[in-house]
């Protein structure tokens, strides 16, 4: 048996851990790591290569920058000031909601956005006599598709990155997922006003589910307030410019040190705020993406798929059939899994088109992050199915169109900024 058809069955093996979570998704990850070495599909020292990517030191760091927004309490009060200023009409706290969600998930846990905002939502919706199931899920979409916005807002970003630089290319800058990631969350927040909130239930709050948050900030934890929110400034600025001789990485790391050292949340604090299945779950797709490309896996992988293409399709059509894989597997498996399944395999298809690999990768990133139309697809849908009192089909009514959005969008505005041919 071949290297190659070796690598092709772990991966399946890889696929349907992923899909079926039988095992814990970074077990999975490393242990796919150690068997591409067990296998002698990579050397063994390459096994662990992946935690001393530079990348998950990234992820890390903003996993602790962001952790302090919420330990500080600046999260919530930002997210009070906003919504209580939009007012309570039905439209109105919608796009108050959606707009903070959005904004804050662009450089905040979506998880965590979702989770400070859920009170501030239901403690309003129970006051004006508003469904809370009509704000909620416009809510949890948001701080989805906000995440779309720069390359630390979510995983799979910081793994389409990670997979050009993994293969010699030039990586995504940092504010570069903005120009897809804002159409996105414009025509999100339209679809969802004059669309979606129809097809939700307008189920009244029941009493036992009234839920008020009031945040109470001393002299002491206002100046903590303020001090989060101008260290999460100063990295993404830092990002954003790309200042010579400060990378990415430092950046982070040092806006994370900060934190610890101003007291904005302790050293226990900051590391509950890294999220450790995305670090492990990263680090462990690392080798397996080396491992298919240096055993032909994914250049077998890419040349099947364009063979059911046609045998010549256009990037375009490449483009759009990633897009559905990536946004399938996504309604029913981590984003970040989703990606870190895909990316490799576009990459080896785009080299089989003479194609730049990018537009490619985008657009199974943004897709990974349209979870719209499961409740188990992204923590802040499972985390709004309790309060709104959704059942499962609430989100394939709303999420689908959603999702046809975001697919019209996505397959308008990627090929205009990524060439699939830059020069030609």
């Amino acid at each position: 048996m071949s290297k190659a058809v070796k690598c092709l069955i772990l991966l399946a093996v890889i696929a349907l851990f992923f899909v079926t979570e039988l095992i814990p998704l970074a077990v999975t990850a490393m242990g796919g790591a150690i068997a591409c070495g067990l296998l002698g599909l990579i050397p063994a020292k390459q096994v662990f290569s992946g935690l001393s990517n530079s990348t998950v030191v990234l992820f890390a760091g903003m996993f602790v920058v962001g952790g302090a927004m919420f330990y500080t309490g600046l999260a919530q009060f930002i997210g009070n000031k906003v919504v209580s200023a939009v007012g309570t009409g039905e439209n109105s706290l919608m796009f108050g909601l959606m707009t903070v969600g959005t904004v804050l998930s662009a450089f905040l846990s979506n998880t965590g956005t979702a989770a400070c905002l859920l009170p501030v939502a239901l403690g309003i919706c129970a006051s004006a006599k508003i469904p809370a199931s009509r704000q909620l899920m416009p809510l949890a979409f948001a701080c989805g598709w906000g995440g779309i916005i720069t390359m630390v807002g979510t995983p799979p970003n910081i793994i389409a990155a990670g997979a050009l630089s993994n293969v010699g290319l030039p990586s995504f800058g940092f504010f570069e997922f903005a120009f897809i990631g804002i159409p996105i969350s414009i025509g999100g927040m339209l679809y969802m006003m004059f669309v979606g909130k129809y097809l939700l239930p307008a189920a009244q709050l029941d009493a036992d589910q009234e839920i008020e948050q009031e945040i109470e900030a001393n002299e002491t934890n206002n100046t903590k307030m303020m001090v989060s929110g101008a260290i999460l400034i100063a990295v993404v600025l830092v990002m954003g410019l790309g200042i010579k001789g400060i990378t990415l990485e430092m950046a982070a790391v040092v806006g994370a040190l900060i934190c610890v050292l101003t007291g904005c949340l302790t050293e226990k604090q900051a590391y509950a705020s890294i999220d450790w299945v995305t670090i492990f779950l990263f680090a462990g797709m690392m080798p397996v993406s080396s491992a298919m490309d240096k055993t032909g896996a994914g250049k077998m992988i890419a040349d099947w798929t364009v063979s059911l293409m046609g045998g010549s399709p256009s990037p375009m059509v490449v483009t759009a059939v990633l897009f559905a894989l990536s946004c399938g597997l996504t309604q029913f498996m981590s984003n970040t899994a989703s990606a870190a399944l895909l990316c490799p395999i576009g990459i080896a298809i785009a080299k089989n088109l003479g194609a730049d690999p990018r537009a490619v990768l985008m657009a199974i990133a943004v897709a990974a992050s349209c979870a719209f139309a499961s409740p188990v697809g992204t923590p802040p849908n499972t985390l709004v199915l309790g309060p709104g009192n959704y059942k499962f089909m609430d989100y394939v009514k709303a999420g689908t169109g959603l999702i046809i959005v975001c697919f019209v969008v996505s397959l308008v505005v990627i090929p205009m900024v990524w060439p699939f041919f830059p020069g030609k």
